[in-house]
């Protein structure tokens, strides 16, 4: 298969994040008494939990993340809530508990509180409700950091059941931001170019990513990234798929793109290592089976769905 000569290529699983039944419900956004029933009175409503950056999980030999508003009333004073949506037909809302609660909190025995990377990889939930967890992590992130306004230095107020924020003072208003980040396989034929971040676990190799930037198109990022961590210059990109990735809140893009260059140059300010991998030994990476111990990132990272796709068209 020619990545460069396909209309669509999908990833062949589900990907952390990407599945969800949740209805936005943005018509109810502005509807105050809906709002307000829905939060306080509805006895179907359900809550997500965070206290810091980190969800509260119920646990009662089964973890569960869906909490109703008795439970909720009895952590107390919240921080903020916001409305998710609705889904399976039940309200939505995301909670965020005083941080000052955290060490409490972690030594209750009916409680866990799992960071969110962690719940993705070990699959605690379904897909669904992992991606409506990952929406409530990014948006709380998001309030938790955007209290003021870029603006006017001024004091916002959460608006929109909590999409957006606005400034009382300059009449400003301020949304929810998500970064995008391309990330990509270099590919020459039966091979492509994988590299290793200092940062990563011993062994790990995985598809080169950076951050788009202002003015940029998704092929234009791709092309630069490529080039300034490697050194290799690329022709034809084709798209993917796409992850939303709530640490903090990015939307990773996943693309080929075809190499015109072939040898590597790294940035040792991003990258420890960087090499062309067979079709083969890509193959046996994501198996485990590498002779060299080489692994792959987690199979709920688009990285790991990138490479299986590189693997599948051969």
């Amino acid at each position: 298969m020619n990545f460069f000569d396909q209309k669509m290529i999908t990833a062949h699983t589900e990907l952390g994040f990407s599945t969800s039944d949740l209805n936005r419900s943005s018509d109810l956004r502005e509807k105050a008494d809906w709002q307000k029933k829905a939060y306080h009175d509805d006895p179907d409503t359900r809550f997500i939990l965070f206290c810091k950056d980190t969800p509260v999980l119920a646990f009662n030999g089964e973890l569960n993340a869906l909490f109703d508003r008795e439970a909720v009333k009895a952590f107390g004073a919240t921080e903020q809530s916001l409305f998710l949506g609705i889904e399976n037909k039940v309200p939505l809302f995301g909670v965020q508990l005083a941080a000052s609660k955290f060490d409490d909190l972690k030594l209750r025995e009916d409680l866990k509180l799992i960071d969110m990377r962690s719940v993705a990889m070990q699959g605690l939930f379904t897909p669904s409700l992992l991606s409506s967890i990952g929406t409530a992590k990014a948006m709380l992130h998001w309030h938790n950091r955007h209290q003021y306004c870029s603006n006017c230095g001024a004091r916002t107020a959460m608006a929109s059941s909590g999409w957006k924020r606005s400034c009382e003072a300059c009449k400003a208003e301020h949304f929810p931001r998500t970064d995008p980040v391309v990330i990509m396989l270099a590919v020459d034929g039966d091979r492509c170019l994988m590299g290793r971040n200092a940062a990563f676990p011993e062994g790990r190799y995985s598809c080169l990513a950076g951050f788009m930037e202002p003015g940029e198109t998704i092929e234009a990022a791709t092309r630069r990234e490529i080039l300034e961590e490697t050194n290799i210059s690329t022709g034809k990109i084709h798209y993917l798929t796409a992850q939303p990735w709530p640490f903090p809140s990015s939307l990773m893009i996943g693309c080929m793109a075809e190499a015109t260059s072939f040898d590597i140059t790294i940035d040792p300010n991003e990258l420890a290592d960087a090499r062309w991998f067979s079709r083969n030994e890509v193959r046996q990476i994501l198996a485990g089976t590498h002779p060299d111990g080489i692994t792959a990132p987690p199979r709920m990272a688009i990285a790991n769905h990138i490479m299986q796709i590189f693997v599948d068209a051969g």
